[in-house]
């Protein structure tokens, strides 16, 4: 159940935005769980009908962003239609109790995800922010069965198939066009499947581009993120650890061209779940490694991400 009424946190350091410095002994203000206020204690009223709540010596954050999610899962099936208790208590099983406030979904029934949206933006139920790429673009033929798809408990998605840039941008704009925020290439669905060309993804980007849309890459390989990055990909989902410790080349690109990076860490060891403690430990150790390789920029990793979010009409 939602608190109701007016709570106040009182005396914390508030880290309101990691551009701005942080608030020391400050106060947040809360009122029928939504934020009204935030700012020094000496400068904030705290309302006589709120509840205080004594925070000295604890650190008070903005909410968090998960730029790796997907409601592809069953559960979020016919989205409308879902009771709005249960709904809620999805959304907050899955996102909200772990502080996560914004969310960007990297490939998901684009329809079904937007009535999910409409229904937290509307106030019909509490949720994160949701951003989406709708359904991403894969090669031809790298679709996984119906039965694999059941198993993983994911919702039948016909996933827009092209077979080269004229395919790829016409399914690209029609997604731009149904109001997705992004565009999602599986740049390279398996080890088995013939990868995105540079042309195709250099094509999409420029779509997306001018658009003022991010481009985020699936990648498998090294030789993926070089080929994805190099083309003019924003945001690489996650590292490919099955691929083997990362070679510099890759982590200099990523470095020199500003691209942003998903770890998704806790990925591998969920995959990995049924293979020995062993092979799950090597495979979080190479993630670690490869992400430790990229280093934190001198500038935000968002830098770019926020350029282009500024030439977007939403």
């Amino acid at each position: 159940m939602e608190r109701t009424g007016a709570l106040a946190l009182v005396g914390g350091t508030i880290y309101a935005s990691p551009a701005d410095e942080p608030i020391r002994d400050g106060v947040v203000l809360i009122r029928d769980g939504k934020i009204t206020a935030a700012g020094k204690r000496s400068e904030l009223r705290v309302p006589p009908d709120a509840e205080a709540l004594d925070c000295s010596g604890c650190t008070i954050t903005a909410g968090f962003w998960n730029s790796h999610v997907h409601f592809f899962e069953r559960k979020w099936a016919d989205a409308g239609s879902i009771p709005a208790p249960e709904l809620a208590h999805q959304l907050k099983e899955m996102l909200t109790r772990y502080g996560f406030t914004s969310v960007f979904d990297l490939s998901s029934p684009w329809e079904n995800t937007r009535k999910l949206r409409e229904r937290i933006e509307s106030g019909e139920v509490p949720g994160p922010r949701i951003r989406s790429t709708g359904e991403g673009l894969v090669s031809p033929g790298a679709l996984p069965s119906d039965q694999v798809t059941g198993m993983m408990g994911v919702m039948k998605t016909p996933l827009p198939e092209v077979a080269d840039p004229v395919q790829a941008v016409a399914a690209a704009k029609k997604l731009l066009d149904d109001g997705v925020d992004g565009i999602k290439l599986f740049v390279k669905a398996g080890p088995s499947h013939a990868a995105f060309s540079a042309e195709t993804i250099r094509a999409v980007a420029e779509e997306a581009h001018r658009s003022g849309k991010p481009v985020f890459v699936h990648p498998t390989t090294g030789d993926d993120v070089l080929n994805a990055v190099a083309n003019g990909a924003d945001i690489i989902a996650h590292t490919t650890p099955h691929s083997g410790p990362r070679d510099q080349a890759v982590s200099s690109e990523l470095r020199e061209r500003r691209t942003a990076l998903t770890p998704t860490l806790t990925l591998w060891k969920y995959f990995m779940r049924h293979d020995r403690l062993s092979s799950q430990e090597n495979i979080t150790y190479i993630a670690i490694e490869q992400l430790r390789s990229v280093r934190f920029f001198s500038e935000p990793t968002s830098a770019r991400w926020v350029t282009i979010r500024r030439k977007s009409t939403r």
